[in-house]
């Protein structure tokens, strides 16, 4: 008999990864405890934008016309005992309010409510990113009979739906050498496996270790190239000529070695953090000391972006003066503006006194909640009509494929400040735009 899967919690994560085991043939049954949002997903519909993933739920949500009907979404803890084989538990562990170390509580309750249900035999997989040492502790929170498994997720958002479908690698922990457990993920995972995925089974630490050390790495290299940057200026130099002669070092890599204005979301600041506080409390600090350097420079890069912004309006007060944002979202393909970059710059602007008007593709809503005093445009041209000077500050398709030049006639002074290195400089100088990077030459 097939496998039948509950998702708990569906939120980015959550969502994502119940669509998609659907697409590979299970019975899926999602779990929320805010009703609005099972409904919304009962519809077809989410709360968040990712690409594909709408797609992917109207393809498999029952009840939608034409649909498979092997998705369904409640709020009845019942219901999900009784249904599941295997419980993904994928619920949120954002950073607590003051502190480095992150918020278990939604965790811990999803584990203690889904404990009171589950059947003996069944599967819990833990999918959030946890403190190492929480899988060994949450099994004591299940009954005798009920195995947990711990699979860290590795999504990029922009890139969810086909990072859970063809996973660049899948990570069980186990505990004491769980066949069982074993067993039935490789069953979950066996498409993916089969497509050549490769499937790394080790204990519960390393397992949980895995998520934080690769965010960890990643922070790393992006603080690293704007270190750089920061020397560059300095000195100089160019940082994506010195990124593109390092990234030819197979032992080093091309990618995350564009320098900007840093990173931001959902994971990696607060990941990085957590496993800094974890470390503190393991005994282990000094281990993880140079974390809180990358942390440092990467939040140093927002208030570079904001005093160069200062410089090329004369170097005085923001205050009456035009600037326009392009860029809400911290990464392109998402409308999740969680730490962003560049809705940090925009709002240390507009505290200084500056009139900031912001466009995103995707982003605006999300924006205006969490900055309702920023003006906002409904398209590029609008945002720049008027700007004494433009940041762009998420890389999205769309800014690199701008008209240069129909935005020069509009812009009251046309300078732009490509806090992303993404945009073509050559094109926008030609254009008669005052074009400045981080980390660049000025000419």
């Amino acid at each position: 008999m097939a496998l039948k899967i509950t998702v708990i919690g569906t939120g980015y994560l959550g969502a994502t990864h119940a669509a998609a085991m659907a697409e590979l043939g299970f019975e899926v049954l999602g779990l929320d405890v805010v009703p609005e949002k099972i409904e919304l997903l009962s519809s077809g519909r989410v709360p968040m934008y990712e690409p594909g993933l709408e797609d992917l739920l109207a393809k498999h949500v029952a009840g939608i016309e034409g649909s498979t009907g092997r998705l369904r979404f409640t709020t009845s803890w019942e219901e999900v005992g009784a249904f599941g084989d295997v419980h993904f538990v994928c619920v949120n562990t954002p950073q607590k309010h003051g502190e480095y170390a992150c918020d278990m509580s939604y965790v811990d309750a999803a584990f203690a409510s889904l404990a009171a249900v589950v059947r003996e035999g069944a599967l819990v997989v833990g999918k959030s990113t946890v403190p190492v040492g929480s899988a060994e502790r949450l099994a004591g929170l299940l009954p005798e009979g009920v195995d947990l498994a711990w699979n860290p997720e590795f999504l990029r958002e922009g890139f969810a739906v086909q990072d859970t479908l063809r996973p660049d690698r899948i990570v069980v922990g186990v505990q004491d050498f769980g066949a069982r457990a074993e067993k039935t993920l490789r069953e979950v995972y066996a498409v993916p496996v089969g497509q050549g995925s490769p499937f790394v089974v080790t204990d519960f630490p390393t397992a949980e270790l895995v998520k934080t050390a690769a965010n960890s790495f990643l922070a790393t290299k992006i603080s690293f190239i704007n270190a750089m940057a920061e020397v560059c200026e300095a000195a100089g130099g160019d940082v994506a000529k010195l990124a593109e002669a390092i990234g030819h070092d197979d032992r080093i890599g091309a990618k995350f070695l564009r320098a900007g204005v840093g990173f931001g979301g959902g994971c990696l600041p607060k990941d990085i953090r957590a496993f800094m506080a974890r470390a503190g409390e393991l005994g282990v600090d000094q281990a993880l000391t140079f974390l809180r350097e990358i942390d440092s420079i990467n939040m140093r890069r927002r208030g570079q972006m904001v005093e160069m912004a200062r410089e090329v309006l004369g170097g005085n007060s923001f205050l009456g003066r035009r600037v326009a944002v392009l860029g809400a979202t911290f990464k392109p393909d998402s409308d999740d503006v969680r730490d962003s970059p560049a809705l940090n710059v925009a709002g240390q602007i507009h505290l200084q006194g500056g009139q900031v008007t912001v466009y995103d593709p995707k982003g605006m809503e999300n924006a205006r909640r969490l900055f309702p005093t920023l003006g906002y445009a409904e398209t590029a041209l609008d945002a720049v009509r008027g700007a004494d000077v433009v940041l762009h500050l998420t890389e999205w398709r769309e800014f690199r494929e701008l008209d240069p030049a129909e935005l020069a006639a509009v812009a009251s002074s046309p300078v732009i400040l490509d806090g992303r290195n993404a945009l073509d400089s050559e094109l926008w100088r030609a254009a008669g735009w005052t074009y400045r990077a981080m980390g660049r030459p000025r000419a």
